[in-house]
Parts: C-alpha cells; structure tokens; sequence
C-alpha cells in the first residue's frame, strides 16, 4: 500500500484547520456582528451565511482533505468505511483548534458581544427540544453528506450547493430554537474561548446522536460503504491514494491509481 508523504498529511490537516476557521468565523461571527450592528445583519442572512460559506470552502479545497470541517462528518466517513480510523483524532485536532482561533479572532475583534457567537438554548425553548433540533438537522446534514459522496449517487460537484443547502435549511427552521449549530467544534470554539460550557453537551451530544442515525440510514439506502467515489470524497484526491488527480477526474465506480481502500496511508 502506498505511504501518503508527511508534506500531504500536513497540507490535509491544514485545509481541515483554515476550512473551520472560516466556517465558525462566519457561523459564529454572523451572530457577534449582527449584535454589534444593532441587527444590520439580521437572522435569515445569519442562518444562510454558514451553508454559503461551506459551498465555498468545500469547492477551492475539498480536493485537498475531503472539507469535513465538522468532527461528526469525520466520524461518519469512518464509521462508513471511507476514511481511515486512524486519521480521525488528527482531523478533530485540526478542527478544534481551527475553531478556537475563529472563536479568538471574534473575541479580539469584538470582545464578548453575543458571547462571541457561543450556541444557547433559544428563549421560551428547553432544553430537551434544543437537543431535538441537534439531532434532527444534524440527521438531515450527513444524510446529505453521505449520499451526495457514494458511487450510488455521485453527483460531483453539485455535492457542495447540496451540503450548502442543507445548512442553510436547518439553520431557517431551527436556528430560533437551538441556533443549529450541527457541528460541535462550531460550538465548542466560542464556549471554551468564553468560558461558557454550561450547555456545551446539547451541541455534542446532539450532532453525535443525528451522525450516528445518518450512517444508519445510508446503509439501508445505499448498503455498507460509499464506494470508490465515498473515499474519494472522504479524503480528497490529493495524494499517492488518488495519484494526484483532481476531483471527478475518474468515473463513478473507478478506482483511481494506488486506491486500495479507505485508510488513506
């Protein structure tokens, strides 16, 4: 099996850590700057920013890593045989800290204003229904995840307006209730930063459970696994595994060169 060169881990690893950086800069700064401006920015465009700016990142980059920029999403490749366990613990890391350094930026820009984009339980909601929306829009983002990267459904990259979308959707219905994070590094950037771990477990728990419930679902629909195209997706193309081709450079069921499974090493 072919090794991946130290300078490739590296380059996927960064592209996870600047990917999240973006994401919860905008996720979690639409919220800071709207309460700064007095709501200039207002809530539909605070909700829709996220899934834009996930469209955007997952189409200059996702060839590099694969653009998972949620622990959850990592974890579900894995637990759908697309990416390798092994690689998971590096990828969070990189996911963490790109969204402490987001959550600091907010901070030092801004200081504690929204407290700096930190996910809470809307007003007149409980907690219980807060965890629900968690569950049920994160369900609904990696069910999108997964069977928009499998060879049964490969739709190229109209993946990315597809996963966009999806964010978008959740954060319009359910942001009111819990501000539908579906990301727990998006939430534990800005709570560890400001200090506010109260109910950081509703935005843990909640992705955890809907990405669990996700994989399920896809193996009912599709069978175990994404196919050569589902790894691709997973990792990117970068690299040995793919011999450096671009994403869609290969068909759909095709294997690329050296491709031998979903460890990526």
């Amino acid at each position: 099996m072919t090794s991946t060169p130290a300078s490739i881990r590296f380059r996927r690893l960064f592209a996870e850590c600047l990917g999240t950086y973006l994401l919860v800069l905008v996720a979690a700064g639409a919220g800071v700057v709207d309460a700064v401006s007095h709501g200039a920015v207002g809530r539909v465009a605070a909700v829709t920013a996220p899934g834009l700016v996930v469209l955007t990142v997952i189409l200059f980059m996702g060839s590099v890593s694969g653009a998972h920029l949620n622990p959850v999403v990592t974890l579900a490749f894995a637990a759908r045989g697309d990416f390798g366990w092994a690689r998971v613990p590096g990828y969070v890391t990189a996911q963490l800290v790109g969204a402490l350094l987001a959550a600091a930026t907010l901070r030092g820009l801004f200081g504690d204003a929204a407290g700096a984009g930190t996910s809470v339980v809307g007003p007149g909601f409980t907690v219980g229904q807060a965890l629900a929306v968690e569950v049920l829009t994160t369900l609904a983002l990696v069910s999108t995840i997964l069977g928009s990267s499998s060879s049964a459904q490969n739709v190229g990259p109209l993946s990315a307006l597809a996963v966009g979308s999806a964010i978008a959707i959740g954060g319009l219905w359910a942001g009111p209730v819990s501000g539908a994070s579906m990301n727990p590094v998006r939430s534990a950037g800005p709570a560890l930063v400001e200090g506010d771990v109260n109910v950081l477990w509703i935005y843990l728990l909640g992705p955890l459970l809907g990405a669990a419930l996700a994989v399920l679902g896809a193996q009912v629909l599709r069978g175990p696994g994404g196919g050569p195209v589902g790894t691709r997706s997973a990792q990117g193309d970068l690299g040995p595994l793919h011999g450096g081709r671009g994403p869609g450079l290969h068909g759909p069921g095709e294997r690329g060169p050296g491709e031998h499974g979903p460890d990526g090493r």
